[in-house]
């Protein structure tokens, strides 16, 4: 598949895995050969993940393949960047695979199906998912019955057979065409339209490919935009967690920034960290590649450190009261311990899964 358009491969993979759940039966089979058997459930945000490996944003930026992607075991998907209206995306080619440093470079210009289309979608899954998970609640106590009446001494029997959904992250953005001063109007829109379909909410801030998206990390507009938000957020049923996503490439100064706003404002959490402008860490066929293909931001074993170096900084500054979640350059259960010493809860998967393949998640877990 590396031999072919890597943004064409994306969707004919993920296509194709489509067709393969439909088939009746493939998916508890696909399941059953990608799913961790030894996950061990992860309490954040008020919220339970069967497993603390997650897909990042950008990979089903219209939640189209929550289905394929429960079945290959991640304990979470982050759907998006969801803007307020459809948009087409930056021209192609706008993806590229740098295979010498497993890397890639993207600058996709959150291309999505817009607010309105992606809802529907996420309302049609989560109608489904109840089901499911009404379906599994009912087999698993009559199994866990069973199993009491054959070993009253098994008091793990019923805990074994418990169902945890997919839990479902929403990343929002702004529209290219929405001035920065009125972006935060952008977000309120996604946040109020999605808000009842998922479980928690990313603020993107931090992608290099909308122009002038990452004035939007300065601490004043960051205020705007999350007061904005928790204002909405009191006003609704259920309230949702939301965490920013936050760029590698920000000044010590800057990250001290966003700290004291996090703490400020009490900020549920941080995306630590998205893609970086950074190109001196590639080799140097990589280098000439990333040179001939342009802008965009760049993902994988590159940005490894420097995210890790981000997440550990974050971590000591405030003595471990923002909770994380790690991402850059995850693709081994070692790159996945090291973030997680370093200070993050849970982890996102995004050009690993791309050059490990379908198994990642049961790597890193098992």
């Amino acid at each position: 598949m590396f031999l072919f358009d890597a943004e064409k491969v994306h969707y004919f993979a993920m296509n194709g895995l489509k067709i393969i759940c439909k088939i009746p039966f493939a998916k508890a089979i696909l399941a059953k050969a990608f799913t961790p058997k030894n996950s061990t459930a992860t309490n954040l945000f008020g919220l339970t993940f069967r497993n603390q490996i997650g897909l990042g944003a950008g990979f089903d930026k219209n939640a189209a393949y929550l289905n394929e992607l429960e079945a290959l075991g991640f304990g979470f998907v982050e759907i998006g960047t969801v803007t307020p209206l459809p948009q087409a995306g930056n021209p192609k080619p706008r993806l590229l695979r740098l295979q010498a440093d497993q890397a890639l470079i993207n600058r996709m210009g959150f291309n999505n199906d817009g607010m309105v289309a992606i809802a529907e979608r996420l309302r049609k899954w989560k109608e489904k998912s109840q089901m499911s998970q009404m379906s599994q609640g009912s087999k698993s106590s009559q199994q866990s019955q069973e199993g009491k009446k054959k070993d009253l001494l098994n008091v793990n029997h019923e805990l074994s057979n418990i169902h945890y959904p997919l839990i479902i992250g929403g990343n929002i953005g702004k529209n290219k065409d929405t001035p920065n001063e009125l972006a935060w109007q952008d977000y309120t829109k996604c946040f109020t339209t999605l808000h009842p379909y998922v479980h928690y909410f990313v603020v993107n801030v931090s992608s290099p490919n909308t122009p002038g998206l990452r004035e939007l990390q300065g601490k004043d507009s960051l205020l705007k935009i999350f007061t904005e938000l928790e204002k909405i957020n009191t006003t609704l049923p259920n309230r949702k967690p939301i965490l920013l996503k936050i760029a590698p490439d920000l000044t010590w100064p800057q990250v001290d920034d966003v700290i004291a706003l996090a703490l400020q404002i009490k900020m549920d959490g941080l995306v630590v960290s998205n893609t970086t402008l950074e190109r001196s860490n590639l080799s140097q066929p990589s280098q000439q590649l990333a040179k001939a293909f342009g802008a965009g931001g760049l993902s994988g074993k590159p940005i490894t450190n420097k995210a890790t170096e981000l997440i550990q900084y974050i971590t000591t500054k405030c003595n471990g009261t923002i909770p994380i979640i790690g991402s850059g350059g995850i693709y081994t259960k070692q790159d996945a311990a090291t973030k997680l010493a370093a200070g993050a809860t849970l982890l996102q998967v995004w050009t690993g899964f791309v050059y490990v393949g379908p198994s990642i998640v049961k790597r890193m877990v098992d």
